[in-house]
């Protein structure tokens, strides 16, 4: 998570919300990492974790991201739900929880909808206040 952090304060310096990502191989290496580039790039799709899954299924060579990890500072929405989903990441960790728009346990259940062909494992709360000081503080000085 430590490393989400350091992505996440990262994204603010261009007008983003500060929220990093970074997806673990299988022995705990790291493949990517990314920070929410939306307003950088003026692309609607440039969540921390879009970006970092992207940066993970590129160097692996394939979008199945089986045997790895997604640690996010911030819970999913539904579009990185359901593309953590489709990438078939084996776990999710993610820090604060999101109770506007959360999509893994504030208001949907993306991930582990039994409907799917996939249902990666979820870890949420870790460094949660961390976390969500980082937004806080974000969101106080754009008031």
């Amino acid at each position: 998570m430590a490393a989400a952090l350091a992505e996440a304060a990262l994204a603010p310096v261009h007008g983003d919300v500060p929220i990093g990502a970074v997806v673990l191989d299988a022995s705990g290496g790291e493949l990517a990492r990314a920070h929410n580039e939306r307003e950088l790039s003026g692309d609607p799709t440039a969540h921390a974790e879009v970006l970092a899954l992207r940066r993970a299924a590129s160097r692996l060579g394939s979008w199945r991201l089986e045997e790895c990890t997604l640690v996010v500072t911030l819970e999913p929405c539904t579009m990185c739900a359901g593309a953590l989903v489709l990438s078939r990441v084996r776990r999710l960790v993610f820090g604060a929880y999101d109770p506007k728009a959360g999509a893994v346990a504030s208001l949907w259940d993306v991930v582990r909808d039994p409907r799917l062909n996939h249902r990666p494992d979820v870890i949420g709360g870790i460094s949660a206040e961390e976390c969500g000081a980082l937004l806080h503080e974000f969101f106080a000085a754009q008031r």
